[in-house]
């Protein structure tokens, strides 16, 4: 029932464009993997073997210290709703942050979020598509806007969260959330 591809088609692009939630998967080459969820108006298609994701502040930024050692990440979406079908793009991810020359270019992508920490590109190199058909329906009622109003309320001290909580991954690797 998989089928695969080399690239994001234009329906596949709608599909992805319509979910409200997506999944990234990302390990280091020993430690745990991370499989984390995201929402929010956090994705972008910029063409058919590229994606872009903006990552905003979390209780940990295993995603960034991963990358920073084994490069390969998995976005996954499921459909909650209508014709079943999990959607998986795979690939290498490089990670922005704001002090990156780049930045600029790709933050404009994408709405002012409270507590933006960085920003993942992925480069794809295989698209598969699988039934999706024991995926349960699901409504969709609405963002949550805890985490806007969290980040907002601690304005520049947000920097300290980073510096106590997104430094390193739960297995001791880097993130270089403020390197060079």
């Amino acid at each position: 029932m998989a089928k695969q591809y080399p690239s994001i088609s234009p329906a596949l692009q709608d599909f992805i464009e319509a979910q409200k939630l997506f999944f990234v998967g990302t390990a280091a080459a020993d430690g745990r993997v991370n499989v984390s969820p995201k929402g929010m108006d956090s994705l972008r298609v910029l063409s058919p073997n590229r994606v872009v994701w903006l990552s905003v502040t979390g209780s940990g930024n295993e995603s960034a210290a991963h990358i920073q050692e084994l490069n390969r990440m998995t976005l996954m979406f499921c459909a909650f709703e209508g014709r079943p079908m999990i959607l998986r793009l795979y690939g290498k991810a490089d990670v922005i942050y704001p002090r990156h020359e780049r930045w600029e270019e790709l933050k404009r992508q994408f709405p002012d979020l409270p507590g933006t920490r960085q920003i993942f590109e992925l480069t794809i190199d295989l698209v598969q598509t699988s039934c999706g058909m024991s995926i349960p329906f699901f409504d969709y009622v609405g963002e949550r806007d805890d985490l806007n109003t969290w980040a907002s309320n601690k304005g520049e001290r947000i920097h300290d969260y980073w510096a106590e909580k997104n430094q390193v991954s739960i297995d001791g690797k880097a993130t270089h959330i403020f390197e060079g």
